[in-house]
């Protein structure tokens, strides 16, 4: 109803979500908050914007409160109104309830007492639904509360008259309990059970689903409790403790051990781990030093850090994890639709199938007061609550959990995509590999210089480099010196493009490049010769060209000394990944900008068959739509600008959360976990959803296809159907919450253990990871793996 009524609204779309309680609106700047809260009024609703408009304070929030604290405390003044109503209400009905279903208990003007317990029960405990069915009738609107009014009213009433007019007031009556409407005798029954018993299990059914609503909703609560409230700032050497919004980018900040990191940042001094579990479901903890990034919300598990602020507020990754994970549950799935527009046109047909069977029953010449049971107890076990319910409970669930495991969908439209695509485009760097060139293997000549000093000379030559390789050396060699030690100066630096560097490092002519040439960068290209290598490096050289590397020459003097292997590393779990993508039966496809060597050589060790190598952005994009014209359903999975098109062409987008912003915004599904064995784990958990989305709709259409013949035919007690009612809205709402359990598969990559049995050797190993000759590498290379 609020949704119709906005959007008779020109230029204004809404979509309400009945679990959040909240309605995302989209409007003209023209049209005001005030005016759009009018028309949600208008609609029978009491509304209110959850920021207030800017200038202005939250409606009733008190001078200088914040407006979110604010509602909170309304909101938890309201549960603690409606929990004391339901205590009131279940001391008043529960001697009338035992009374009136014991014969052996009814004394002497029995039914006197229970009258004067049932009617404070019927007027002041039912009073929240006898107003709000009075404010729609006044909007020309019928809901649940219309239903739960009129069923209260009409069982109140009936036994009003029979008591007063219809002779069952006289002392030493009787009344047999019977689960199906009946007469006794001439002497009306009085149904003050029935009066008491809709608004108690109402009330309390309600209370149930509310807190169970308030759990699918717990994922989300802690992400916000993540951001910091106050952070401690460095300034001219001395610390200060300020409020975080007074953080600015730029501002140095301190991160003591146990503490949260405020917000995005690069460290400037200091090394720890941080436990980043919460933020992008990582399990390990994540080692920092100066130059590393970290991200507001980590926990530091170690030493004391100082971090310079590069994001703030709503800039920062977990306020865009936050707001991904409340668009996603604003949003509704196809299902739901259905089930929005059978609840439209659910109320008035209940109320007329109610009045319709009660004068069937009176025109077959069947007692009143059986009539009028029978009425009552169709307008009571009739709910459309858990039709509005089934979906957005099971989102709500869904996304939070989601979002613990690193996993951000944009909204249902995602889910149910991701459930049905067949085909998943894969680029390579940066997505299956880490996207940073790195020394995988260094090879020395047997009777040459050792690893250490080749590292050193050739990272030292490198200095003056910015190609790639030279920077994956200089790098390499900066972190592999012993005990920190710089690197020596270079003095004679040259560069020829597309061969190579040479300098001299302390009195040495050090020159690295190409295998194939011998003569020094810069010489003339005729006199460039074959070397005539070594066994060891020739072997070495033909081993990086296989594995689709980079091989780098390294000689000293003109003596070659080593071959240096550099590439860009698989990520660990790709080939897991990849293999469970495959088991949950889609196939998979590689598609890359590198050479065909390097893609083969990726696609060999993760075992996908299909690779289109040197691929253009528009290539990639023309590959989806070649792909969905055959038929396929297809999600493309990248982290570049170059994946952008892509990803829009997609059925479904997928993107890497250390992406650009530009792939991450063209992408439906955002995994910001940087494990490949999210990929596998998001499938399953949209498919998880939908099937929970399913089963929450069946029952809700299911309860009520059945619950109302059984009323109309009168085989239900108007209190055995408001139990029933009751009861099938927290059915619906607990098994949404079981989502909140939901663990990946045991075989999943995210777990970080290897699929009994194990894959082929090497095959879920980084690049790097590959037995070395070298054992400084070999070290390093296992404790990566």
């Amino acid at each position: 109803r609020v949704e119709k009524r906005l959007a008779r609204i020109d230029g204004v779309t809404a979509t309400v979500n009945l679990a959040t309680e909240r309605a995302h609106i989209t409007h003209p700047a023209t049209l005001s908050v005030a005016e759009l809260t009018a028309t949600v009024e208008k609609a029978g609703y009491s509304a209110e914007p959850v920021a207030p408009p800017a200038g202005q304070e939250a409606a009733g929030a008190e001078d200088g409160a914040d407006p979110e604290e604010e509602a909170k405390r309304r909101k938890a003044a309201v549960a603690r109104e409606e929990r004391d109503r339901l205590v009131i209400t279940a001391l008043l009905s529960i001697p009338v309830l035992v009374i009136s279903m014991v014969p052996a208990l009814q004394f002497r003007n029995w039914q006197w007492v229970c009258f004067v317990l049932s009617t404070p029960v019927a007027a002041w405990s039912s009073w929240p639904f006898h107003s709000r069915a009075a404010r729609g009738l006044r909007h020309g609107a019928a809901s649940m509360d219309t239903l739960v009014s009129l069923g209260v009213i009409a069982a109140f009433s009936w036994s009003t008259y029979a008591l007063f007019w219809g002779g069952a007031g006289e002392p030493g009556m009787e009344m047999p309990f019977t689960l199906l409407p009946s007469a006794s005798g001439d002497t009306p029954h009085v149904y003050l059970e029935a009066a008491v018993a809709v608004p108690l299990f109402v009330l309390t059914g309600r209370l149930l689903e509310a807190r169970a609503k308030h759990g699918t909703g717990s994922a989300l609560r802690a992400l916000a409790n993540l951001a910091a409230k106050n952070v401690v700032i460095r300034v001219n050497g001395a610390e200060q403790r300020i409020p975080i919004e007074r953080l600015r980018v730029g501002d140095l900040f301190v991160v003591r051990p146990g503490e949260r990191v405020a917000t995005d940042g690069v460290v400037t001094e200091g090394g720890s781990a941080l436990d980043m579990s919460l933020v992008t479901g990582e399990s390990a903890p994540v080692e920092v030093s100066p130059g590393s990034t970290v991200v507001g919300g980590a926990v530091n598990s170690g030493g004391l850090l100082t971090v310079r602020a590069e994001a703030v507020g709503a800039d920062t990754q977990l306020a865009r994890i936050t707001r991904l994970v409340e668009d996603a549950q604003a949003g509704k799935a196809k299902a739901q639709r259905l089930a929005d527009a059978v609840a439209a046109i659910f109320v008035p047909v209940v109320l007329s199938i109610a009045v319709t069977v009660c004068g069937f029953w009176l025109g077959a010449g069947a007692d009143p007061q059986a009539a009028v049971t029978v009425g009552v107890a169709i307008l009571v076990v009739a709910c459309p609550c858990a039709l509005g319910l089934a979906t957005p409970t099971a989102l709500l669930a869904a996304t939070g959990r989601g979002a613990q495991l690193g996993i951000l969908v944009k909204g249902p439209q995602a889910l149910e995509g991701l459930r049905r695509v067949d085909t998943i485009v894969l680029d390579k760097t940066g997505t299956l590999t880490i996207g940073e060139m790195g020394v995988t293997q260094v090879t020395c000549r047997a009777d040459g210089l050792d690893e250490e000093s080749v590292v050193r000379l050739a990272g030292a030559v490198e200095q003056g480099s910015e190609h790639p390789v030279g920077r994956a050396l200089m790098g390499h060699a900066r972190r592999t010196a012993p005990n920190g030690a710089g690197l020596p100066a270079v003095t004679g630096f040259a560069a020829t493009a597309g061969h190579g560097v040479s300098g001299r490092v302390e009195g040495q002519l050090v020159t690295v490049s190409r295998p194939d040439v011998e003569a020094e960068p810069g010489a003339d290209q005729a006199s460039h010769a074959a070397v005539a290598l070594p066994a060891e490096l020739a072997d070495a050289v033909r081993e990086a060209e296989s594995d689709g590397h980079t091989a780098v020459l390294v000689r000293v003097d003109g003596t070659p000394e080593a071959v240096v292997a550099l590439g860009d590393s698989l990520r660990p779990g790709s080939f897991r990944a990849v293999d469970h993508l495959r088991r949950l039966g889609l196939r998979t496809v590689l598609a890359t900008g590198d050479s065909e060597a390097t893609a083969k050589a990726v696609a060999e060790r993760l075992g996908i068959t299909e690779v289109h190598a040197r691929a253009t952005p528009e290539g990639k994009a023309d590959l989806v739509r070649s792909l969905r014209e055959r038929g396929h359903r297809v999600a493309v999975i990248g982290d570049g600008v170059n994946d952008a098109a892509a990803l829009a062409h997609a059925d479904l987008g997928i993107a890497m959360g250390g992406g650009t912003d530009a792939a991450i915004g063209a992408a439906d599904v955002t995994l910001v976990r940087e494990d490949m064995g999210a990929l596998p784990d998001a499938v399953r958990l949209a498919r998880r959803t939908l099937g929970m989305v399913r089963s929450n709709l069946a029952w809700a259409f299911g309860y009520n296809a059945v619950t109302l013949p059984l009323a109309a035919v009168g085989w239900l007690n108007p209190m055995v159907a408001a139990a029933a009612m009751s009861a099938s809205s927290v059915i619906v709402v607990g098994n949404s919450l079981r989502l909140r359990g939901w663990q990946p598969s045991s075989s999943s990559g995210a777990t970080g253990r290897s699929r009994p049995g194990g894959s082929r050797p090497g095959g879920d190993r980084p690049a790097s990871t590959r037995p070395s000759r070298s054992r400084a590498h070999a070290t390093a290379a296992s404790e990566q793996s």
